[in-house]
């Protein structure tokens, strides 16, 4: 039963519209049908030429992530699992969100505001990677791919750093792994067809 709370607390928080609403309220723009269709903060900033607006979505989505955390943590402490399913489920809705007809945004700024409390060291490694490849590339897409393939490598190879910086301590390396594993692939498949539409478009340059 508290799997499911927990879950249903994530869900709940994580399928709140964010970029939908905001540009919807301030620019009458509908943000599914403009620009990549990505609900999300980067898509915001793009669509509506505006960096407070991509920011604050930036922010806001961030924030269900570690609101998602942080109440399951007060309501369940001492447990990893539950804050771990809350934020899986709120990177879930927030990427299929139930009120845009199971569309979203690719989850990353969900995902970093619940692991800042529930695992610092996974966006720590995420983001260094980040910055290694996007100074190289000067590329977001391709940079988010390889930093989240990193990380997933990282966990696989040595979990146990991942374990000693997790709050609350996880009940094992095994449930660590599959939580992380899950979320950062869940991550994945957001990015799979932009990377195609990235790499379709360097072809036809290319050409």
């Amino acid at each position: 039963m508290l799997y499911i709370l927990s879950a249903a607390i994530g869900y709940l928080l994580g399928s709140i519209p964010t970029a939908y609403l905001i540009l919807k309220k301030m620019r009458r723009i509908d943000i599914t049908q403009a620009g990549s269709g990505n609900v999300g903060a980067m898509n915001a900033y793009e669509v509506s030429s505006s960096k407070t607006l991509g920011i604050l979505i930036f922010l806001l989505d961030a924030l269900k992530g570690l609101l998602s955390v942080y109440i399951v943590v007060l309501l369940f402490p001492f447990n990893f699992i539950y804050p771990a399913s809350a934020l899986l489920f709120a990177v879930a809705a927030h990427c299929f969100s139930p009120w845009l007809l199971f569309k979203g945004g690719r989850g990353l700024s969900t995902a970093l505001g619940g692991l800042l409390l529930l695992s610092p060291l996974i966006p720590l490694i995420w983001g260094i990677a980040w910055l290694v490849l996007y100074i190289i590339k000067k590329e977001i897409i391709i940079s988010n791919v390889f930093a989240t393939v990193t990380a997933l490598i990282i966990v696989f190879l040595d979990a146990g750093v991942i374990y000693r910086f997790s709050f609350p301590s996880p009940d094992s390396l095994s449930a660590l792994m599959l939580f992380t594993i899950s979320l950062l692939m869940l991550i994945m498949t957001k990015h799979f067809e932009p990377l195609k539409s990235l790499i379709m478009q360097n072809e036809n340059k290319k050409e």
